[in-house]
């Protein structure tokens, strides 16, 4: 437990936080011995596993390389990730220091485990509301809403690095905002506090700024944020901890972490940050390695490398080697690994894969850690979608002109535009349909149907009950593929123009702007 240092603690919060939050995750503590890491989690070897994986998968024999693969599960953590560290310990130091009561609210920007991680956190009598990315897998949407989060939906990335991207769509920004105004309003929150604000929410989201969006709410609303992306709780847990607990399990295992290189990787940069420093403090030696994907793939909560560069924790000179590998075939290697029964996600699995190249092609050889930062539970359901080809719900523009005859009619579906008459006549047009088959539902019924996933009875006609079948289009097909998918859990067929509007337009000489008009019912 540590010390306090506020004068104006919850002194209950804390106490009932230390008891069902504090003791079960990794923390240190002073023992007989020495200060030690307790509650740790299972540092196991893994290295005939992948030699396995890398013979019968990729058809690559590692018989005679010098290698000893051990993976770090932190998918056994409380919440099931490695964001439950800084998570905790964030949490617990604003405890501490008296920013953070019962009662509060706590804001936070999350691509899924941060936010789960806080979920197990507000059991205790805090609440919580996530700012994530309609693009976040259903699987991670589903642990969100069983943990209680509140939620931000935007149609847009959370990760984007602050200022990395264009600042010159307003209309985008305007519509975002007012719809992040009419969700905060359903949560309970006064809208003309955020009125006093909107110019500001209106730059950040035209930058796609997440990160300082979550930060300016809880400013606003007078609620904490745990500023994942640039607190350096972040880092310290994983310097003084997790690393510690590397080192403390491979001494037990009579290996020195000094003969090892460590694996992960890189999501806000706490984890690369913490262990990369602990290295080099006590070992003079960089030996952390940082994994992206490729720039055109997306693996659930990690980032690329071009989207880790404008981040406060992405230090490149401390590490080994960056490496850059294909998640495409990354998931060969987490489908072996998950049927040997290893609790393994996709971020994890990429690291892995990344270790497997690292030894056959790249001359690296002998002793890794890889750090597993989660497990599959979360992404099962994904991998599952995508392996059932019978159950399409996304089509390319190809794919619905040579089946429009079997759709009973086109949505326009979307929570922050609807067309004008051009965006009508472009759909029908590039389809082929009559105006007459085209529908436009109300922008907050949409936005109903996948905060509760109910339809409402404004929409059992236009999707008409389990008789014909829909086309679904939007923006991007972000959004009409998560109506898709809420749809076949209720048996009503639909599919989603993959790309959405923007695909119809692309030759037409169309803007955008010339095509929508921002929802305002």
């Amino acid at each position: 437990m540590q010390e306090n240092k506020g004068s104006d603690i919850d002194s209950v919060l804390l106490e009932q936080f230390d008891r069902e939050i504090w003791n079960k995750v990794p923390h240190l503590e002073e023992k007989p011995d020495g200060v030690r890491v307790v509650n740790t989690t299972p540092l196991i070897d893994i290295t005939e596993d992948l030699r396995e994986c890398a013979k019968k998968v990729y058809g690559l024999d590692l018989a005679d390389k010098d290698l000893q693969v051990f993976g770090k599960f932190d998918s056994n953590l409380l919440a099931g990730s490695i964001k439950v560290r800084p998570a905790v310990h964030i949490v617990h130091d604003a405890i501490i220091t008296g920013k953070l009561k019962r009662g509060q609210t706590i804001f936070e920007a999350t691509s899924g485990n941060f936010g789960i991680a806080l979920g197990q956190i507000a059991k205790i009598g805090l609440d919580v509301v996530t700012l994530v990315s309609r693009r976040l897998q259903e699987g991670v949407f589903e642990e969100l809403r069983n943990e209680k989060i509140r939620i931000i939906n935007l149609d847009m990335d959370i990760c984007p690095a602050p200022g990395m991207k264009d600042s010159s769509n307003l209309l985008a920004a305007k519509a975002t905002a007012l719809n992040i105004r009419s969700q905060l309003s359903e949560l309970g929150f006064d809208p003309t506090i955020f009125d006093s604000s909107s110019s500001k929410v209106e730059v950040l989201l035209a930058k796609q700024d997440i990160i300082n969006l979550a930060k300016l709410l809880a400013e606003i609303y007078g609620c904490f944020c745990p500023e994942q992306y640039d607190n350096e709780l972040n880092i310290e847990v994983h310097r003084t901890v997790t690393a510690t607990e590397i080192d403390q399990q491979l001494r037990e295992k009579s290996q020195s972490l000094a003969e090892f290189q460590i694996v992960c990787t890189f999501g806000t940069g706490g984890t690369s940050g913490g262990l990369s420093r602990y290295l080099m403090e006590k070992f003079e030696k960089k030996s952390l390695h940082v994994i992206f994907p490729l720039s055109d793939q997306d693996v659930a909560g990690i980032r690329t490398k071009n989207k880790a560069a404008g981040l406060k924790f992405y230090e490149p000179e401390r590490y080994a080697g960056q490496h850059e590998v294909d998640f495409g075939q990354a998931k060969r290697l987490m489908k072996f690994f998950v049927d040997k029964g290893h609790d393994m996600g996709e971020s994890s699995a990429l690291a892995l894969y990344a270790v497997m190249q690292m030894v056959n092609f790249g001359g690296y050889g002998g002793k890794f850690v890889v750090v597993i930062a989660d497990g599959i539970q979360k992404y099962r359901k994904s991998l599952e979608a995508k392996e059932i080809k019978q159950n399409r719900l996304q089509v390319n523009l190809q794919e619905a002109l040579s089946d429009i005859g079997t759709y009973d009619r086109v949505l326009w579906i979307h929570t922050q535009y609807t067309p004008q008459k051009e965006g009508i006549e472009l759909i029908a047009n590039s389809l082929g349909v009559d105006e007459s088959k085209i529908f436009v539902p109300k922008a907050r019924d949409v936005e109903r149907l996948l905060a509760t996933h109910e339809i409402p009875k404004e929409l059992d006609a236009a999707f008409g009950g389990a008789d014909g079948k829909s086309l679904l289009v939007c923006m991007m097909g972000n959004t009409s593929l998560m109506v898709a998918q809420v749809l076949a859990g209720k048996g009503i067929a639909a599919e989603s123009l993959n790309g959405g509007i923007n695909a119809l337009s692309q030759g037409k000489g169309k803007q955008i702007s010339q095509l929508v008009r921002v929802a305002t019912e």
